[in-house]
């Protein structure tokens, strides 16, 4: 801001003179200083003191109030030490005499580095307390998945004793029947719950990717809006891969989600399979490891990307959505999971043309884990061993005693680790064999538990079952202890082939 072309033309020589490249735009009173910077682009603005109709301390004061992070340096030839102080408490960042413009590629330097070095520290606390209120946010995930997983384990342990009960022709055998079936959709749910708060193991198994994509789109209609159609294209006799399905699911719906958004006018979600075999690598090509893959792509038809964006996608906490309306993480999720599966993700977009992710996962010529349906409770393994049961959900408790009570086995059971501790030294008769215990309890958790008894009785065998794992590395470490781990909820099956498996072994 500068009324004198001499002294314009002399402030521009200066700074090109030092080397500062930049534009600038030359203005003499309020009415255009306040419209080049309602424009936008200003980075650092130099101030004459007085001017014929306007005067550099308003300017300020402008500036303050509606761009607080850009610098005003005040250049002046009559600035007295009295107006230069003024200037300072008005705001301005520094100040320099017409008469020595030697400082003034310093101070513009120094004041670009200042305002880079706010806005940096801003960014940074802005990023932990968005990562603050994603632990919030996932801690609570957990717990309630914990507490529906305790209500699933009573659903299915009751619902499978009422069928025992009932003869094969009784019509309310089918239904207890179907209230297990619910039960198992339900446990899905609570499994994405774990996998969004990151307290959910990764356990990779060789699978078809179009089964599970198939078994994820009625959760993606429902993430989705009505005016988005989603079209499933699988491929013809994929190959199989070797990854975690609740992690796939995670990406699957990650990636929907940022479709979903980027078709605020509704479009269409195209998710398609097919193999792929990269023989070279190509600059830029989706994956730079040669070699046979599973393309899983999912395309929609939304507003498309800048490069820019691009360039920044997969960065923790980059987002171009409203403040409140994303966290930044899902791609950089994503990615994290895509390469726990030794995959590749990649992203092509135009402005105006829409985006298409593709992931690469590698192809396994190993055999399908297959999901054998667990034999009848009828024909399962029973015993007569003494089992101590330490649960602190009463009704979870009850149920998991009568489970074992029905196989044939002595159960004694105990509402937190204290309680187990104690009844295991009152104990006179026949030994126990086995401790099935909860690993989050009240007074006692069973991880300290089970540290005691297994000093005082070295050939105990622990079971620890769990709502979810207070991290992905408690169960790795619980079994590294020589326990092992049964998830909540389970089913009487898994129950009592475990329990008979551990015992025998």
């Amino acid at each position: 801001m500068e009324d004198d072309p001499l002294d314009t033309a002399l402030i521009r020589s200066t700074l090109k003179k030092e080397g500062i490249a930049c534009k600038t735009t030359n203005v003499q009173n309020e009415a255009d200083f306040v419209a080049a910077l309602e424009r936008g682009g200003i980075d650092l603005i130099l101030s004459d003191f007085a001017l014929p109709t306007f005067d550099g301390l308003s300017a300020t004061e402008i500036v303050r109030a509606r761009w607080p992070e850009v610098p005003v340096i005040m250049v002046s030839g009559t600035l007295g030490e009295e107006q230069a102080i003024d200037s300072l408490k008005r705001g301005a960042t520094d100040y320099v005499l017409k008469e020595r413009l030697s400082r003034l590629a310093p101070a513009v330097r120094r004041a670009m580095l200042e305002t880079e070095m706010r806005l940096e520290r801003r960014r940074l606390e802005a990023q932990i307390i968005e990562g603050q209120k994603m632990e919030v946010v996932g801690r609570l995930s957990a717990a309630v998945a914990h507490d529906f997983n305790n209500i699933l384990a009573v659903i299915m342990g009751y619902s499978t004793m009422l069928a025992l009960d009932l003869d094969a022709k009784n019509p309310i055998r089918k239904y207890a029947e179907e209230i297990q079936n619910a039960s198992e959709r339900a446990t899905s749910l609570t499994r994405q719950l774990l996998i969004y708060s990151r307290r959910q193991a990764v356990n990779p198994v060789v699978l078809d990717l179009n089964d599970v994509v198939n078994d994820l789109k009625k959760m993606l209609e429902r993430l989705t809006s009505d005016d988005i159609e989603i079209k499933l294209v699988s491929g013809k006799q994929i190959g199989r891969i070797k990854a975690d399905p609740g992690s796939l699911g995670q990406v699957l719906m990650n990636l929907a989600v940022n479709a979903r958004d980027a078709m605020p006018e509704g479009g269409r979600l195209t998710i398609a399979t097919k193999n792929v075999t990269i023989r070279k690598n190509t600059v830029g090509g989706p994956a730079p490891i040669l070699g046979n893959y599973v393309m899983l792509s999912v395309r929609d038809t939304g507003t498309g990307m800048t490069d820019e964006v691009k360039s920044r996608l997969f960065e923790p906490f980059f987002t171009t959505k409203a403040k409140g309306k994303g966290s930044g993480l899902g791609l950089a999720i994503c990615q994290t999971l895509v390469k726990q599966s030794g995959g590749h993700i990649v992203a092509y977009s135009e402005v105006g043309k829409g985006t298409t992710f593709e992931v690469y996962f590698p192809r396994t010529v190993q055999p399908l884990d297959t999901a054998t349906r667990p034999p009848e409770p009828a024909a399962l393994p029973r015993g007569t061993e003494t089992i101590l049961l330490v649960e602190d959900d009463l009704a979870v408790r009850t149920m998991t005693r009568g489970i074992l009570e029905t196989q044939g086995y002595t159960v004694l059971s105990a509402a937190n680790g204290q309680e187990g501790l104690d009844m295991v030294g009152a104990r006179k008769e026949s030994p126990i064999r086995l401790v099935l215990t909860d690993v989050m309890m009240p007074v006692m958790g069973g991880h300290a538990m089970a540290a005691q008894l297994k000093r005082a009785h070295p050939n105990l065998k622990v079971l620890f079952t769990s709502g979810y794992t207070e991290d992905t590395g408690t169960q790795q470490r619980l079994i590294e202890s020589g326990a092992q781990f049964l998830p909540k909820p389970y089913s009487f099956a898994k129950l009592a082939l475990k329990v008979r498996n551990m015992l025998d072994n």
